[in-house]
This record gives C-alpha cells, structure tokens and sequence, in this order.
C-alpha cells in the first residue's frame, strides 16, 4: 500500500505561536480573549460543539490547532439567513461544513419517515436546531456572508452522499452532494489527512480548485485530463445490454451499428467496436467512469451495477479514481485515504481536548455526550460488510488501531479530570468490539484484496483473529487504580469472539453488567445472505459460551439481541420464522430496528433497485425481494413484537393469509391469542366474536429475566453511535 507523510510532519502554520486554546472559541469575545483578529478555519456544524475525540468537528479542530492553524466553530446556525455565518468574521483560508456525527435526515426521521421528537446532539435533546440536508444549507448560507471564501464539506453526511445515491426520504434518485452544495470540495471517510494537506497547501497559495491529488477527495471537473486512461465500468464489470447514450469520450465512443444493436436488441446483427489498445497503463493514472447521473436515475440496473463497482474501489491497496458525469461536468473521487498508523492515531485521540461540552451551553444536558463521556474509542473502521451498515462507506474496511499505551492514558485522563465520573468506564470499544488490532495476515494481500466482507460467507483464512491484544487491553484497564468496572458496549462480532474462547471468557467474567448487545439481525438464511451476516448457528454457538462462562462466574447475565425488519430480501414467512424463534427463546423486544435505506449501502441499492450488488448485475440476474409498502413494513415490524397486543389483529389477518392460522390460539404452541384485551388493537373495547369465553384468565407474560429476556434496541439509531460514526 502507498506510504502517506506522517500527519505530524508538516511545518506548523505560523500562527501556532498564540498557543492552545482551552476550547475551540464559538463567539468574537472569546477570539479576542485569545488574542485573535481573526479565525484561519471555521467549522460549521449541525451538532452541539463538544470538545471530544468522539465528535468530529473536535476532532478535526484540535488536529487543524494542533498544525498551527487557528480554528473556530460555528455550531448549529440560524440557516434561515447568513447573518449567524457571519458570527467569527470571515476565514483567512476556508469554511469546513459538516452535517454532524449523523446524517441530518438519518438525525430527523424514523424508518417511517416520522420526525423526531428529540436530537442527542442538541443542548437539552432539543429537537428542529438543523434544516434537513444540512450540509447543502450550510455550505449555501456560508457562500452568501462571504463570497469567494473555498468551502469544503465533509463528515457522514458528505461521504454517503459523494456519488449519485438513493434517498429514502425523497424516493429518489439524487444528484451527488457536490454540485448541490456548490462545495469547492468534498473530504470523504476520516478525513484528518486530507484536511492537513489541503489546509497547508492552501496556506501555501495554492487555489483550491488546483488541488486535484489529494486521497480522500471529490471535486467538480470540466474534462478527464489528457494524460488519465479512462475505463467504462460496464467494460470491467458488464452490467447487461443497456439503452444506448452518448459517449462523451470520442475515442472511446462504439461503431454506429453497435449502438443499433443495443437501440434494437437484434441479436443477429454482429457488431464490430472499436476500442483503443491501452499499452499496460498505470493503475495510479486510470480512472474508472461510472454511469451517469442521467443514466442511474433512469435505469435501476444501472444504478445496482454502479454499487457494485463502487465498493468494489474501495480499498486504499487497490482502488482506482472514479468519474460519474452530472450534467456537463463530473464529480471526481479520488481513491479513498491511507489509514493511520497506530502513533498517528494516538496522538489524534490525545490531543488537548476539555472533553466536556462548551462552556456556552453552561448546565444544558447533551445526550450524546453523557452517553460516551466515560467511554474510550480503541479502534476504527470494520471488515464486517454488513449491506445496511454505513461504517464501510465512511472508515472502510481496513482497522485502524491506538497502541495499548495510548489507551490507557486516556483512561487515566478520564479517571482523574472528567466530572462526575465514578470509576466506571462506561466503554472500550469502536464501531466492532472485538476487531482492535485485527488485519490481514499481510500487508501484500490486503493490498490486492477485493472481498466486500472479510467474515462472510466465512472467516477468510488470511485474516488475523488472535484477540490477544485485546485481552491484555482488557486486563490492564481493569486493574488500573481507582477503576472499579470496565464494561464492553460496542457491537460485539459473535462469529469472531467464539474463535477465542479466552475472549469470550474475559468479557463474560468482568465486562458485561448483566446484559450484552448483540445482533444476530435475523434467522433465516434469505435475508441473512443480503445482509452479509452469519448464520444464526454462530449465535448458538456464543450463546452456549457465554451462559458456561457465566455460570462458572456465578453470575445471572443476559444476551441482548438486536433484529431488523423489512431488510432487503424478507419475506413474509421469513418474519414469521424469526417470530417463532424468539417466543421459542422467550424474547419479548420493547422496540425493533426497521430498516433505513441510507445512501450509498449496498442494502439501498437492493431496496431502489430489486437487485443484488453483491453478484454481477445485468437484466436477467437475481431479484431480491423488498418489503417496501407501509403496510409490509408495519407488519414486518408486529412480528418481532408478537407479544404487543395492539399487533395482534394484523398478524391474526397475516397468518390466516399466510395459511398459517393454526399459530392463532390460546395454547403456547400459538403465536398470538385470539382474545384481544380491551382498548388495544383494531377492536377497541371489545373481544373477538365468537371468541368471548377463550380469554384466559391469567395475565399477560412476565418479562422479569429469567421468565423472559425484554431487548431493548433503539429504533433506527442502534448503530449509530455518537463516537464519529454512523452504522
């Protein structure tokens, strides 16, 4: 893999003399208390500033101050006029725009497009403090208070949008977030990197619309330059006979009878296509072009096939820039960044952050922040591939580990300056529990790998699994001074922990506080192949470890489970299965996790286009089913809570049309009763006819554990943590 310059090498921005400031100035008061005239970076943001390495605007702050660089914050403007972007004056080199650690529609809206009631990132859980498409808004009001001012946008909501995506919320096909935003530039992924570079270079003179090499970056473009081969995608990964279009690049453009043959579907027309020989051109000089905007929000085979060969570039070892035409011009995406290495990550996270709220906020409650204030990021990025999950999109597939050390340090940062913390640490972890420090067996294949998933549909065999770094982490975090609990939180990859029984033991035996997320996601193998994830043996088979080790323990502990509904490819009968499974197991789930197509997954494609990415695409591959209708959805939603009564009148309807109507009854073997309490479901007040002596007379099963286990998962947002990620 290419070497990237150390993030600390470059010569500190002469500004670097007034010092470090105690927090990020947010106000023209608290620039003048720093001795500033004014601010070279100014972030604009749609969360609520939080001095912390779990906020990326924080993050990204501190490491801008930490290269000289004198930032301020913008956080959640007025976006009705430009006034409130005026707040800090105007940025000697550029305006940074993010959206937040989550999408803002994603941030707004349920899986049933409903708006919701709070923000976790807002002061007080306040709802309404960002305009829906944030970075779009903000980047626009940022260019009216100060026109000629480069603006660069970045985070979740930037990377997810980068290409032409699907959007749920709309149900459309949208542009790429570039020529909306009328952004100068787009920083996709974890995007210290790029940001230091850029940043100095503009520093340096250079004009941001000449800084065209930068990983990790996306630009508007008029032409492909001159001395860049350019490769259609459907000549790499042929998606089928396509509606003919206008080849933009003459050179390469097909023989007039190729383009009849594809017009008329006259199979017995031979085709002659002349394309230019390429002698052996230079991966690093070859861009791969994508279908056209025009063409994917035409055509869903188009779009699925444009998925697929968009994470199939996403590797830093291997991937090629990509071209997608919008209108006259193009949105270029450079190969996504180098991953840090393990002293550069250490550092990011030890920089001099307050790890607390800003002081403007004085004693308003943040949510998101309460939620990991005493809790340690160890690791980023996942190799997992789960299709509906937004990490591989942003941090990529390659893990990115701090040192032990680091680690540590934090901990003990925590312990001695947080207020209010009590000697728990509430979680070491990152997006996956258990991948800290697992890669490839060896850089050389890493780099030429082009898997989706390293997990699925097996462990491949040239991935490290040794959890042995982790369980030294464990213990020594445990047995640090004043720290009484050191509990796991994160996501835990079942399939990988029972490759180490030590593991399994270690968390089992001192880092479960009675419950334990896990997330089978579903049971049956339809919805399961789509979504990249085991089968339901691997959850038996953890289930088994973790009940031996916590009975040797002497402790009465609970798997949590966590299901999705409506997830590309489930059937009805696959939700009644899962159904059964969990009354077999007595899972009783307060809420469910109904799916959310967020744009550029793999799972959203399945769901605008009905095909599978993960195979080749053309007219006649595999149509993946999708339950899309609001009706489908709610009743996907009743049968993984079978036991609400209010859900009882849809699946008695369902079962019966199902042929299932043998689970309706009174006995366990049923599924629901045919009893209905007063005041629930569609007959308020009264019973069934017919049925007005079946009720029986005991109450409703209990949910304590031991009799049932009730999970909780949040709807929509369980993978969505506040610690710069989004799942």
């Amino acid at each position: 893999m290419q070497k990237a310059a150390h993030l600390f090498s470059y010569r500190p921005y002469w500004a670097k003399r007034f010092g470090t400031a105690s927090q990020l100035p947010m106000s023209r008061a608290e620039m003048d208390d720093l001795g500033w005239d004014s601010c070279d970076i100014i972030i604009v943001t749609g969360d609520a500033y939080i001095d912390h390495p779990s906020f990326g605007m924080a993050l990204i702050g501190r490491l801008l101050e930490a290269q000289g660089f004198r930032v301020g914050i913008i956080a959640q403007p007025d976006w009705h006029d430009a006034s409130a972007f005026e707040a800090l004056g105007k940025p000697n080199i550029c305006f940074g725009i993010t959206a937040g650690n989550m999408d803002s529609m994603v941030n707004r809206y349920t899986s049933d497009r409903r708006t919701r009631s709070n923000d976790s990132y807002t002061p007080d859980g306040a709802p309404g403090k960002r305009p829906d498409r944030a970075v779009i808004v903000y980047a626009q009001r940022a260019r009216e208070a100060f026109k000629g001012v480069p603006i660069i946008i970045g985070g979740i909501e930037s990377s997810l949008r980068r290409i032409a995506h699907y959007d749920y919320w709309s149900d459309k096909v949208r542009r790429s977030i570039l020529p909306d935003s009328k952004a100068d530039m787009l920083l996709f992924g974890n995007a210290e990197r790029a940001f230091v570079e850029v940043m100095h270079r503009l520093a340096n003179g250079e004009a941001i619309d000449q800084i065209r090499d930068v990983r990790g970056t996306a630009f508007m473009t008029q032409q492909i330059p001159d001395d860049w081969a350019v490769k259609d995608s459907t000549h790499v990964d042929q998606p089928g006979r396509i509606e003919p279009h206008i080849d933009p690049y003459a050179h390469e453009a097909a023989c007039s009878t190729a383009d009849k043959q594809a017009a008329t579907g006259d199979a017995d027309t031979k085709v002659v296509q002349f394309i230019p020989r390429v002698q052996k051109t230079d991966r690093s000089k070859t861009v791969l072009r994508l279908p056209s905007f025009d063409q994917v929000l035409n055509d869903k085979v188009l779009y699925a096939h444009t998925s697929r060969v968009f994470h199939l570039e996403t590797n830093p070892g291997n991937a090629r820039a990509l071209v997608q035409q919008h209108g006259k011009r193009y949105v270029w995406l450079n190969p996504p960044p180098i991953p840090l290495e393990s002293d550069e990550f250490d550092r990011v996270y030890e920089l001099p952050y307050t790890r607390r709220p800003h002081t403007a906020y004085k004693d308003a409650k943040m949510p998101a922040w309460e939620m990991i204030r005493h809790s340690v990021n160890i690791m980023r990025g996942c190799f997992g591939g789960c299709t509906f999950c937004s990490i591989t999109e942003h941090e990529g597939r390659i893990i990115q580990s701090r040192s032990e050390d680091s680690v540590i340090r934090e901990i003990e940062a925590i312990r001695d300056t947080v207020p209010g913390f009590t000697g728990n640490i509430s979680d070491i972890g990152g997006p996956t529990a258990n991948m800290y420090r697992l890669r490839c067996k060896t850089e050389a294949i890493e780099s030429a790998c082009r898997r989706l998933s390293c997990v699925y549909p097996d462990i491949c065999s040239n991935l490290n699994t040794d959890h042995k770094p982790l369980i030294n982490l464990y213990r020594r975090a445990r047995s640090l001074p004043g720290i009484k609990k050191v509990f796991i939180a994160s996501g835990l990859r079942y399939d990988l922990a029972i490759r180490s029984p030590e593991y399994v033991k270690e968390l089992v035996t001192h880092h479960v506080g009675g419950y334990l997320k896990i997330a089978p996601e579903h049971t049956e193998e339809g919805p399961l192949s789509k979504m990249m994830k085991p089968g339901i043996g691997s959850y038996d088979r953890f289930k088994q470890m973790f009940d031996k080790y916590s009975k040797q323990a002497g402790k009465e502990q609970y798997l949590i489970p966590y299901f999705i509904s409506a997830h590309p490819g489930t059937k009805d009968e696959d939700m009644l299965q899962l159904a059964l499974w969990l009354k077999k197991n007595n899972f009783k789930l307060d809420q469910v996790q109904a799916f959310i197509p967020t744009p550029l997954a793999i799972a959203s494609a399945m769901y605008h286009s009905e095909k599978n990415p993960l195979r080749k695409v053309d007219r006649q591959s595999e149509h993946v089913r999708t339950p899309k209708g609001e009706k489908q959805r709610r009743l996907h939603k009743a049968f993984l809570r079978y036991h609400d009564a209010e859900n009882w009148p849809l699946l008695r309807e369902a079962l019966k049309k199902m042929g299932h109507a043998n689970l309706i009854g009174n006995g366990k073997q049923h599924l629901v009763p045919l009893w209905q309490p007063e005041g629930t479901g569609e007959n308020k007040g009264r019973r069934l006819s017919g049925n007005a002596n079946s009720r029986p007379k005991q109450k409703l099963a209990s949910s304590r554990p031991g009799k049932s286990t009730r999970a909780r998962t949040a709807t929509t947002t369980k993978r969505q943590p506040p610690r710069g990620r989004q799942r």
